[in-house]
């Protein structure tokens, strides 16, 4: 009894050190890098399976660090005080219950960032200088997202895309390569479009505390309406991207197996019009979002990897 006392203490401990990270949204980050695994696949065939982790443990720690520095940033801001949390929005609530972790906090922003660092530079040395630009802007935007472009709507709109999409996808095509890829720019474009969603969507329970604490994104700076409409607008251009893609062969024709789910995103394009003043009703809708961002990703890489049997 004892033993599975303190067994039980450690669980908890552990997962108040690992709630700033948002464990359950990293989910996000291996369905991108394997989208650009899938483009280096499909043009060179073989990649290093070694070298594919590390692109992984690279891309999650930028996750994990942008993360961290969300929750410090709203905890520090006193946005936490007047969030209504969801599960899709509003942070874990662990520095708010817990202010002394604030320092454990600050140090997973620091490993993170070094590990970032530590990935950037060893790709860097092997693959060349040309990578040194994405990830310049990697860090940027990691660094500057939750104190800087949150006051500047277009930039909060697509920052998170960027990171996602071109930065991650691009990134992990050319670390694993050597090369800059029209494909991969072009299938980068799902996520940046998918990802920017994701986060414009999860923003509707927290209009009122953001403008409090003076954060000016899309639906601050217009309202609700123009956000259903822009979110709809993304996931429109989503879809074409794929389409387009395959009809101009810049990715092979089982990448459209992504388009299975416009079977959610429509309905989800419907909740943001319908719903977007009634947060509880909303909820389930933002739950399909977020299975959109990741299954799309992950249906494009399968299709890659199917066609690659028939090479």
């Amino acid at each position: 009894m004892i033993l599975d006392e303190k067994e039980g203490e450690k669980m908890g401990r552990l997962k108040l050190i690992t709630g700033p990270m948002r464990v359950p949204f990293l989910v996000l980050t291996p369905a991108c890098v394997a989208l650009g695994m899938g483009t280096a696949l499909w043009e060179q065939y073989s990649v290093s399976y070694l070298e594919a982790v590390a692109v992984l443990i690279g891309a999650v720690s930028a996750h994990i660090g942008v993360n961290a520095l969300n929750e410090i940033s709203d905890f520090s801001s006193g946005l936490d005080l007047h969030t209504d949390r969801t599960p899709f929005s509003g942070g874990s609530g662990t520095l708010p219950g817990h202010p002394e972790l604030l320092v454990t906090t600050r140090l997973t922003v620091l490993i993170s960032l070094l590990l970032v660092g530590a990935v950037g530079i060893y790709f860097t040395a092997v693959r060349g200088w040309q990578l040194l630009p994405l990830g310049v802007l990697g860090l940027v935007v990691v660094v500057s997202y939750s104190i800087f472009l949150v006051r500047y709507p277009v930039l909060c709109l697509i920052a998170p895309g960027l990171g996602f999409g071109p930065l991650m996808v691009v990134g992990t095509h050319f670390a694993l390569t050597g090369t800059y890829s029209a494909s991969a720019f072009i299938a980068s474009l799902v996520p940046f479009f998918l990802v920017s969603d994701l986060l414009l969507l999860n923003q509707f329970p927290d209009v009122e505390a953001d403008r409090a604490v003076g954060r000016r994104h899309l639906l601050i700076a217009a309202d609700k309406r123009t956000g259903s409409l822009v979110y709809s607008l993304f996931l429109v251009l989503t879809y074409v991207t794929i389409a387009v893609g395959v009809l101009l062969d810049f990715l092979p024709t089982m990448t459209l197996l992504g388009l299975v789910t416009l079977l959610l995103a429509l309905p989800a394009m419907f909740g943001a019009f319908r719903y977007n003043e009634n947060i509880k009703r909303l909820l389930p809708f933002m739950g399909m979002n977020v299975l959109i961002n990741i299954a799309t990703p992950i249906l494009m890489t399968a299709g890659m990897l199917m066609e690659l049997t028939k090479k």
